[in-house]
């Protein structure tokens, strides 16, 4: 049985959609709370690692020491050819465990916003499963700088940086994978709450979680198909028809 090494750093912050298709495959995932103090596990017992993300920065590192640990765990998977996969907070744990910068961004990016593929994203065998041109939930602030040897995937108006890859390692800032009741779920964390709200005004969170249940069912539909290609072409399981069809009856 293949299992997935999930780092969380928040519990609603789950993988969500990624999460239906891992299990759909058959596969098991192994789920880390790191902010709840969850021991960091040896990364050579899994198939694949999949970081999600938080409320932090990747460079908080003096006031919360086990994001260094946890970068350390993902460079040294990464260098060693582990499949990662990085959502948010998870893209820039990713950057950052490779030697770039992650940083607090000119101005926050929020809302179902389109996000567009670079050239180079076109023929590649994950993001190659996208629309040239989609729109994503973007919830965030900080960004970061690509690391050494990494390709561009994605780029939005406000944020050149969107997404890359760097041999088998996939990072994306943006979130394909919630839906509206998830996104609900992060509108009662009240520091998410209260961002939001200072940043486009009151009645925030109701508007961005009617924009997510409006473009749910396309968003979900490229999260799961772009990750089943991971799971295909980088981690190299076996397609999920093709398994049930060797299934003994």
């Amino acid at each position: 049985m293949a299992t997935f090494l999930v780092l969380q750093h928040i519990a609603c912050e789950p993988p969500a959609a990624f999460e239906d298709e891992l299990l759909a495959w058959g596969a098991e995932l192994d789920r880390i709370e790191i902010d709840e103090g969850d021991p960091l596990p040896d990364w050579r017992g899994y198939v694949g690692i999949i970081t999600m993300g938080g409320p932090m920065g990747a460079y908080e590192d003096d006031r919360l020491p086990w994001l260094a640990a946890e970068k350390r765990l993902i460079g040294e998977a990464v260098r060693a050819g582990t499949p990662y996969w990085g959502v948010c907070l998870g893209a820039q744990m990713l950057a950052a465990s490779l030697g770039a910068r992650a940083y607090q961004g000119a101005a926050a990016e929020v809302g179902v916003l389109p996000v567009r593929l670079t050239e180079a994203a076109r023929t590649d065998p994950v993001f190659g499963t996208l629309p040239e041109e989609f729109v994503a939930l973007q919830w965030h602030a900080d960004t970061y700088d690509l690391p050494e040897g990494a390709l561009r995937l994605a780029a939005s108006d406000a944020y050149p940086q969107q997404a890359f890859v760097i041999e088998n390692a996939y990072a994306m800032q943006f979130h394909l994978e919630v839906d509206a009741a998830l996104a609900t779920a992060w509108g009662d964390v009240p520091a998410y709450a209260r961002s939001l709200e200072q940043l486009l005004g009151p009645g925030a969170l109701p508007r961005l979680i009617d924009e997510v249940r409006e473009r749910q069912a396309e968003t979900v539909s490229h999260a799961r198909r772009m990750f089943a290609a991971w799971l295909e072409h980088v981690v190299g399981l076996e397609p999920v028809a093709a398994a049930a069809a060797q299934s003994p009856r």
